[in-house]
């Protein structure tokens, strides 16, 4: 599809679309020649470049890449401020619209923008619905915290995606409201998310790993010490934006993690 030559002012829809595609990107991968860039632009009718000087656009306004002094462009439209208004703080809202309006778009059933085939879950329609907006949120979440820790283990370093998960800092069963909140999220390798889900290392609201005293005070070996113990007290690999909440992090060091 062509790109349009007249440049229309950007719509609402547009700007949801384009706030979808920015929270799932690296920071520093929202140029004109990433493939989902170029993909947007395309379902936009809007050249690549127009595309990734929206999603510099919305980096001006967040707040954790203004703490790390990276403004993004300076100059941006009212509708940008508008959308992270409105979504920001209401992920749920922002994954299930942004999801419709790409199926829309791409003109494909909602079902088909989930990593999972709807055809394995129930037959019930409004059960497979739900499902279906259930899945869409997961992979939302998933896809913003990987993304703002540039897809590396934020204890490790480890950057095999297979190996990765987006682990809730106050669990899914727990926080309705904060379920898909991309500050509610820390990107683990899955050895990692066991520990931190049980409760045998947190992070502390100053960004620093903590590991249960239960481990501390046990015979050492070389095993707990490499894979654990070692890490005791070493400061995490920060996100690019999506900083965790302190508010997320105190919960677990207070209700989740064994001291």
């Amino acid at each position: 599809m062509a790109a349009s030559v007249t440049n229309p002012d950007w719509s609402r829809d547009e700007h949801i679309m384009a706030f979808n595609l920015y929270c799932k990107m690296p920071y520093g991968k929202m140029h004109h020649r990433n493939p989902d860039v170029i993909k947007l632009a395309q379902l936009l009718n809007r050249t690549p470049g127009s595309i990734s000087r929206k999603l510099s656009n919305f980096a001006r306004l967040d707040p954790t890449l203004q703490k790390r002094s990276i403004k993004g462009l300076e100059h941006g439209a009212k509708g940008e401020v508008a959308v992270w208004q409105e979504f920001n703080g209401k992920w749920e809202e922002l994954a299930i619209e942004s999801a419709q309006l790409l199926a829309a778009k791409e003109n494909i059933p909602l079902e088909n923008t989930i990593s999972t085939s709807a055809d394995d879950f129930e037959e019930m329609e409004t059960e497979r619905e739900q499902l279906v907006k259930t899945r869409i949120k997961q992979d939302f979440f998933r896809s913003s915290v990987l993304a703002a820790y540039d897809f590396k283990c934020c204890i490790t370093g480890l950057n095999i995606p297979q190996l990765l998960i987006a682990s809730h800092i106050i669990p899914w069963s727990r926080d309705k409201k904060n379920r898909v909140n991309p500050q509610n999220g820390l990107c683990l390798n899955a050895f990692h998310d066991k520990a931190f889900d049980r409760g045998f290392l947190t992070v502390s609201t100053d960004l620093r790993i903590k590991v249960s005293s239960r481990l501390l005070k046990k015979k050492p070996t070389d095993t707990i010490d490499k894979f654990l113990t070692s890490y005791h007290g070493a400061a995490i690999h920060l996100p690019r934006h999506f900083l965790p909440k302190a508010e997320f992090l105190d919960y677990h060091n207070r209700n989740i993690f064994e001291d």
